[in-house]
């Protein structure tokens, strides 16, 4: 009887050992992320960092040669178009004479006084001739109406009085021509007032657009010329944003295109529209060292300007342009997805393990892609499935907490 419980007893340890090793031998189902595939909205879009830039930008330039008053505008100021001085332009002072040039100067005013000092006794002259002939013109004539004296007489003194007229002309002429030179001669060695310079000669410039000065090139007083740029003004409010993408994603986008700015400094994103797309491409070598061919594409905004209160020029945004959408997609989560020889696949969730199908994908962007094929909606799939996942393995979902 001893015996027999004896070998009861070890036929009962040889099966407990036999069972332990079965169990440890047996696979320990793999913790993993899962998903549910549904039905949603899906946007597709083609991101990249723009900035923003004031649509019309005013770069005012002198429209003459002469010396800038000292510009009292800052970036920032209000202007109104066509009422707000922005500077005057004045005349130039008069240039450093060397002691040659002075000496000349000298010598032509000396030499334009005595012209006006010769001319005077001519006037005199053709002055008291001119006297003596209108008098003896009249006497003629007191003759003549009396049938006193002949009329080839008083014919002949006429014309001696047109002529004395002639030369009282002439000898006025010469004063005022020699007191002109003499003028001209006296302003080479002026060197002339502030107020002289000024004194209804000034230029003032105005701001051809109300809105707001966003440079100034040059502030101080200097001369200037005709052409060079004084500052610049702008409407801060009208602005549309500039960015530049790759040009194989400038062939998928079309003007129209609906645009959400991100990434401003504000809250919610802001709706724009894609206006344009340049037609030329540029070279731009990226951060990698790599060289790029990139296109800027043209966003205007679609909300009022308070929307953006803050938002001014130059300023960073992240604009996402939307190349397709729709809102009843069967989507599942790009982490799901691997490559498995030429296709597509993911692990689905049957019986508590992991089986291999292949899916056909669509549309898809960063987070989750359209399924074409392959899946139905409810289907459970494995998240970023690792190296211990393959084909049959058990598998039991990670707890959350």
């Amino acid at each position: 009887m001893k015996s027999f419980s004896q070998r009861v007893f070890v036929v009962l340890v040889v099966l407990a050992v036999v069972a332990v090793v079965t169990l440890a031998m047996l696979p320990t189902p793999v913790a993993v992320d899962l998903a549910e595939i549904g039905r949603g909205s899906l946007v597709v879009t083609i991101t990249d960092d723009g900035r923003t830039r004031i649509r019309e930008r005013y770069v005012v330039s002198a429209p003459l040669s002469g010396r800038l008053v000292r510009i009292r505008h800052k970036p920032g100021d209000e202007v109104t178009a066509q009422e707000t001085s922005l500077t005057t332009i004045e005349p130039t002072d008069p240039g450093l004479l060397d002691p040659r040039t002075i000496a000349q100067s000298e010598a032509r005013v000396k030499a334009a006084e005595a012209r006006l000092k010769q001319a005077t006794p001519r006037l005199e002259s053709a002055r008291v001739a001119l006297n003596h002939a209108e008098t003896e013109l009249g006497r003629l004539r007191q003759l003549a109406t009396r049938n006193a004296g002949s009329q080839q007489a008083l014919d002949a003194q006429q014309v001696t009085f047109r002529q004395a007229g002639n030369n009282y002309s002439t000898a006025e002429f010469e004063i005022e021509i020699a007191g002109f030179e003499l003028d001209v001669a006296k302003a080479a060695l002026s060197r002339g007032t502030d107020d002289q310079r000024s004194d209804g000669w000034d230029f003032p410039v105005s701001s051809p657009i109300s809105g707001r000065v966003l440079r100034v090139f040059q502030e101080s007083s200097t001369i200037v010329n005709a052409g060079d740029p004084i500052l610049e003004v702008g409407d801060p409010t009208d602005l549309e944003v500039e960015v530049d993408v790759l040009s194989t994603d400038a062939v998928r986008i079309r003007p129209g295109s609906r645009v959400m700015l991100e990434q401003w400094g504000g809250i919610k994103s802001l709706p724009a529209t894609v206006r344009l797309i340049e037609p030329s491409a540029f070279t731009k070598v990226s951060a990698l060292g790599i060289e790029e061919q990139r296109v800027n594409v043209i966003i205007d905004f679609t909300g009022p300007p308070d929307s953006r209160p803050s938002l001014a020029d130059g300023y960073r945004v992240e604009a996402s342009v939307v190349e397709w959408e729709s809102d009843n997609v069967l989507k599942v989560p790009t982490g799901a997805l691997f490559r498995d020889r030429d296709s597509w696949a993911v692990f689905v969730v049957r019986d508590s393990c992991a089986r291999l199908t292949h899916v056909d994908v669509g549309h898809r962007n960063d987070n989750e892609a359209e399924v074409v094929t392959g899946l139905n909606e409810g289907d459970r799939v494995v998240l970023y499935p690792g190296d211990r996942i393959e084909d049959g393995v058990a598998i039991e979902e990670r707890d959350a907490s």
